[in-house]
């Protein structure tokens, strides 16, 4: 239960509130004090809001991929691979 006082100018405020967004106080509260601790908690990285690192990504992948010259290979077999009519350009 929470009870309070307003002056006249902020209660004039909070009914002109209710009176666009159709709504009671009880509800605007509710809403307000749950923006307001959402806007207090850390923010997710990109990563945990696009569910986590994949786990399977790269787990056969050979350990020397991160070099360009091995990542440009890797890539131009797939694609040779998966459409044999694909030319390479060297």
């Amino acid at each position: 239960m929470l009870s309070i006082e307003l002056d006249q100018e902020t209660e004039a405020y909070l009914v002109e509130i209710l009176g666009k967004e159709k709504t009671t106080s009880d509800e605007l509260i509710k809403r307000l004090v749950k923006e307001r601790w959402l806007s207090l908690q850390p923010r997710l990285t990109i990563v945990e809001r696009l569910g986590g690192h994949p786990e399977h990504l790269l787990e056969d992948a050979p350990p020397d991929l991160s070099e360009r010259a091995n990542r440009k290979e890797a890539i131009s077999n797939y694609l040779q691979t998966k459409y044999p009519q694909f030319e390479p350009t060297k």
